[in-house]
């Protein structure tokens, strides 16, 4: 070890910089992070690079008890800090001394340490809890669904609540270690690679990890009895897929979908470039729910994603966020546009892909479908506000944007930014106006307008702007003096693959009060 000498002046020196400031250069970090919908979601003062959780899970009474270790950056002088969790805390330590703690609104925990900290510091944060996560909600919600085995936690825009303490926002990315001790014949799933495992008086530890940045609300947790299959890539990464042994009919669908994982993300590959994590799989729990949702590395699927058989659709859709969403993650829910439009475009490229539709057809088809006076045209897609973030227009509209974009531009410059976006922000967050921004500076054309007209006005572009996007005309009601009052505009040609598509629209469970409604159908598929 290399030893540090000390002379009496630079000792001086450093017992003077050791002294702390004032107590009112101390102040308590914000409650929440910013974010323009959410106002209470995420905490303001730190940065965290990494969580390892260590918990015992019991399924037949839904306690679950943990331990976290949070690592973490301060980013101003704390007096104290916030973190979000749910379940009741029995102690807090911070840089291993016992802390002050309490709980306040509807799931922050207060966290006061013994010792002011201060700004650029390294800090260490144990949090000891437990609890039933399944009886814990926020308006009535719930991000933790029970199942006949177990239970599972997946939701969007929050779940980290139900299972851990963290900062919960997408803007706080960090590495994880997640530790689950069940029952012997249980598993636990989550995220990443699985390190180990081992079984010892009636019990099975589970360690995973996942050693790339990622957003809390992605982190997830499922135990149960699953049947699990396992194979390697064509690059030696690990998939892993996981089933409940009690999907019933939906068993068969279920696998024959979520079994081309593996063939579906070397198809994105082309598209959006290498994969950005170190492990692929997906995972179908017993649940009653019928959405997706694009949980990093191992997306979950709802049973009813598959009650009409398989659907390859979803799977694109929820792998495509692995780059669109979760690589590169919004800075504020607002921009959710950046995480849907490009997956539910995807799903139209597969469609393209298959021959069972191109996406300029399904662009016409969207387009085709609803008049004026529909209120899905109401909703922008690169600002829905909070009841309709998950609106089918997000999605639909949003994909549209895309498709215009494309014609706009050609193909070339087009197919360079679907890959080159997920490179040049990889890991972090950006916003809408940083993908407009970087598509002018791609193709070298002014767009600014014709984003606005796709993702900002509150109405169906008229025909002149859908023509000078390429697309077809509106199906709008139209009268002739030779058909008559009654007389509507043919019906458009439905693309063969869009009930496949469809079918990834199916209604959420419920969440946070937002309205999923696309005007015909909510959207399952995050």
């Amino acid at each position: 070890m290399h030893r540090r000498i000390i002379v009496p002046s630079a000792l001086a020196a450093s017992l003077t910089l050791a002294i702390p400031a004032s107590a009112a250069d101390f102040v308590p970090g914000a409650p929440g992070i910013g974010d323009s919908y959410y106002p209470a979601s995420g905490n303001g003062g730190y940065d965290v690079s990494h969580y390892d959780l260590r918990l015992k899970y019991e399924p037949a009474t839904d306690l679950l008890e943990g331990t976290a270790t949070i690592l973490a950056t301060t980013k101003q002088n704390l007096s104290r800090f916030n973190l979000d969790l749910g379940l009741k805390v029995s102690e807090v330590r911070v840089n291993g001394r016992v802390a002050k703690f309490a709980a306040s609104g509807a799931h922050e925990l207060e966290v006061t340490p013994a010792v002011p900290l201060e700004r650029n510091k390294e800090i260490s944060v144990v949090v000891r809890y437990a609890g039933k996560p399944s009886e814990f909600k926020v308006d009535g919600w719930s991000a933790w669904a029970r199942t006949p085995d177990g239970g599972v936690a997946a939701q969007e825009p929050d779940s980290a609540v139900w299972w851990f303490p963290s900062n919960d926002h997408p803007l706080d990315k960090a590495t994880f270690d997640v530790s689950v001790s069940v029952p012997a014949g249980h598993q636990a799933i989550s995220n990443g690679v699985l390190q180990s495992q081992s079984t010892a008086l009636g019990r099975t530890r589970f360690n995973w990890r996942s050693d790339k940045p990622q957003a809390t609300y992605l982190a997830t947790l499922a135990v149960g009895k699953f049947d699990i299959t396992t194979d390697r890539t064509a690059n030696g990464l690990p998939v892993l897929n996981a089933y409940s042994k009690d999907l019933g009919a939906h068993a068969g669908a279920a696998r024959a979908s979520i079994e081309r994982t593996t063939e579906v993300a070397e198809w994105l590959e082309t598209v959006f470039g290498p994969y950005p994590f170190n492990s692929l799989g997906g995972y179908v729990p017993n649940v009653t729910s019928g959405f997706a949702l694009e949980t990093q590395t191992r997306p979950f699927y709802s049973p009813r994603q598959f009650a009409n058989g398989a659907n390859v659709s979803v799977v694109v859709h929820e792998l495509a966020h692995q780059w669109y969403g979760d690589s590169v993650s919004v800075r504020d829910w607002k921009d959710i546009w950046i995480n849907e439009g490009f997956a539910r475009y995807s799903q139209w490229l597969w469609s393209e892909k298959e021959g069972e539709g191109t996406a300029q057809e399904l662009a016409d088809y969207v387009y085709a479908l609803r008049g004026a006076d529909d209120p899905f045209w109401t909703v922008k897609p690169g600002d829905p506000g909070p009841e309709n973030q998950f609106h089918g227009a997000v999605y639909d509209r949003g994909a549209l944007a895309l498709q215009a974009l494309r014609n706009e531009i050609g193909d070339e410059d087009f197919f360079a930014i679907l890959k080159g976006w997920p490179k040049q922000f990889a890991y972090g967050n950006a916003r809408v106006a940083d993908f407009v921004r970087y598509a002018e500076r791609v193709s070298g054309e002014p767009l600014a307008e014709l984003f606005d007209t796709w993702l900002y006005e509150p109405s169906k572009p008229a025909a002149p702007a859908a023509a000078a996007a390429g697309l077809s005309a509106p199906a709008a009601p139209r009268t002739t003096a030779k058909a008559g009052a009654g007389a509507k505009a043919a019906k458009p040609v439905q693309p063969k693959s869009w009930k496949k598509i469809a079918a990834t629209n199916t209604v959420h469970d419920h969440e946070r009060g937002h309205d999923h409604e696309s005007g015909h159908e909510g959207h399952g598929g995050h």
